[in-house]
């Protein structure tokens, strides 16, 4: 699994002109076919998907390219995630986020559980980036909690590369997380 753009016609081209390299050996990607197509859930309704299947010319692995708005294994996008995190740390609880977000409470609840379980990875991990991306980096003060702390961290982590590159602050903060996870922020194997 590979995270990629937003707009597929610009990933189809750059995997065509063999721009994408393999994740695992660095060899160049080649169209391999389809995953199969997924309905999506974001704040606004559904998103049909259905993302490209690459090989790679140098070990022979195949990926499946992720837009970077998908996390590996949820139907909800990465923002509709991002904004119950974010609502957590601020003091929501997993009913009212679900209420807001119009989401199952249960759902909710394991996506806060999944991050809480591995809270202090995640800044851990993001506070590292946010230190190699800064210009002049400032590192978010701990909070109340380890689950505030990391939100804090993946703000920061955004925060510090728009000031470096001015695109980045175009995007949302959990868009940038989950292409620095590469789609894993929530997924079992990632950390």
């Amino acid at each position: 699994m590979l995270t990629v753009g937003t707009n597929a016609a610009e990933v189809e081209s750059r995997l065509i002109n063999e721009e994408l390299e393999c994740p695992d050996c660095g060899g160049v990607l080649a169209p391999w076919g389809w995953a199969r197509g997924r309905v999506l859930r974001s704040g606004a309704g559904m998103v049909r998907l259905r993302p490209r299947r690459t090989r790679c010319g140098g070990c022979g692995a195949s990926h499946v390219l992720l837009p970077v708005f998908v996390l590996l294994r949820r139907v909800d996008l990465a923002e509709v995630i991002g904004e119950a995190l974010a609502a957590k740390a601020s003091g929501a609880g997993a009913r009212a986020i679900a209420v807001v977000l119009g989401r199952p409470v249960d759902t909710v609840r394991g996506w806060l559980r999944r991050f809480s379980a591995r809270a202090e990875r995640i800044r851990a991990y993001f506070t590292m980036l946010l230190v190699e991306a800064g210009v002049d980096p400032v590192v978010p003060a701990l909070t109340a909690t380890p689950f505030a702390d990391a939100v804090a961290s993946v703000a920061g982590v955004w925060k510090a590369a728009a000031s470096r590159w001015p695109d980045i602050g175009e995007v949302s903060p959990w868009l940038l997380a989950s292409a620095a996870s590469r789609g894993r922020l929530l997924a079992p194997s990632w950390l």
